[in-house]
């Protein structure tokens, strides 16, 4: 069986933070056979999207972004941070999976960025270790999302906020109470199944539910109120 090649952009405006990523992926590289990435670098606002249209415009695609929010703002101004990358991205290669890596740990700031980016890695600079970003790159290919520890106690201390849980989490969360199975769930809720598994997992981790079963899940949100 084939290699799967896996297309990556790092965005970052420190060279060490970047080197540091591609250490990550060529460890994983290392250690599976079955897996190979093809590494690209943006260290500034400008370069990243002309990056993002080359391979918009060819029509190939970037499996993974790494990606910095503290970036200076395009020479242009139309680009104000790595947020505003971000959505671009969204927008224009929505299959892009994006890990946020920032210096940011205010809550605020943080939430902000679920809401307007809904990462599939979200790591706070200060806990990274080389096997965290091992760990995350591996979660966010394999079975996303990942967040490291200071994400997870920020949205376990805002568990009760409406974005955590939005309307979509808490039809989710009762549809299965009323167990509703998961293929029939993206009919009644008009979202992917993907997506909706993506929802399901996040809640867990928000919840500490950490059975593969939905029994503690529900448990845990008729704990907080949620159902």
């Amino acid at each position: 069986m084939g290699k799967k090649l896996f297309s990556v952009l790092l965005i970052d405006d420190h060279p060490l933070i970047t080197d540091s990523y591609k250490s990550a992926f060529k460890y994983i590289e290392k250690g599976n056979d079955a897996v190979s990435f093809t590494i690209n670098v943006a260290n500034n606002c400008d370069t990243a999207y002309k990056k993002v249209m080359d391979f918009y415009s060819t029509n190939r695609a970037i499996d993974i972004v790494f990606l910095d929010i503290s970036l200076p703002p395009s020479k242009d101004g139309t680009i104000l941070s790595g947020e505003d990358l971000g959505l671009k991205i969204n927008s224009l290669l929505p299959d892009t999976k994006i890990i946020i890596s920032t210096t940011y740990n205010d809550n605020y700031r943080v939430h902000s960025l679920f809401k307007n980016l809904d990462p599939d890695g979200f790591l706070v600079k200060n806990d990274v270790t080389p096997k965290i970003l091992v760990e995350a790159i591996d979660t966010v290919i394999s079975d996303p999302p990942y967040y490291s520890k200071t994400i997870i106690k920020l949205l376990r201390k805002e568990v009760t906020s409406d974005f955590i849980l939005d309307t979509k989490d808490r039809r989710l969360l009762y549809e299965l109470s009323l167990g509703t199975l998961m293929k029939d769930i993206p009919d009644i809720l008009c979202l992917s199944l993907p997506a909706l598994e993506k929802r399901k997992r996040r809640m867990k981790q928000v919840f500490d539910a950490v059975s593969p079963y939905d029994k503690e899940l529900l448990l845990r949100a008729k704990e907080k109120g949620f159902l």
